[in-house]
């Protein structure tokens, strides 16, 4: 059984990767079928390649610190507040994760603070919706 702080564990190892862009460490973390939606830009990614590709072509320059994880008792959800540092600007955002029977993140749920347009250049790899 996955315990919560397995999960906590996953989230952290999945930021923290993320935020130096080493993406073996980050795809470690991902189920083959993760499902990833940005309902701000109405935007949903199929599947760890996909997803993946999405994070290395995304700018650089970013950080990001993670201030509060809250996992179910179930072992299966997480909830996740960030903040992103963009050159000067903050940006807060929350995040929720659902995983698989072998804990890795099957699902991903990210929203940032206001609905925007997506960045030209990813349209190859997401479904708009």
């Amino acid at each position: 059984m996955t315990t919560t702080a397995d999960l906590r564990a996953v989230v952290e190892t999945y930021w923290s990767a993320a935020d130096v862009r080493d993406w073996d460490a980050f795809a470690a973390t991902l189920a083959d079928e993760v499902l990833y939606d940005l309902p701000q830009t109405r935007e949903r990614i199929r599947g760890k390649e996909r997803y993946l590709r999405f994070n290395r072509e995304s700018p650089g320059g970013r950080r990001v610190r993670v201030e509060r994880v809250v996992a179910d008792g179930q072992g299966q959800q997480v909830a996740v507040r960030t903040r992103f540092t963009v050159g000067a600007e903050e940006l807060h955002a929350i995040h929720f994760f659902v995983f698989d029977a072998t804990g890795r993140i099957s699902e991903i749920t990210d929203f940032r603070p206001e609905p925007y347009e997506p960045p030209a250049g990813r349209g190859h790899l997401v479904e708009r919706y």
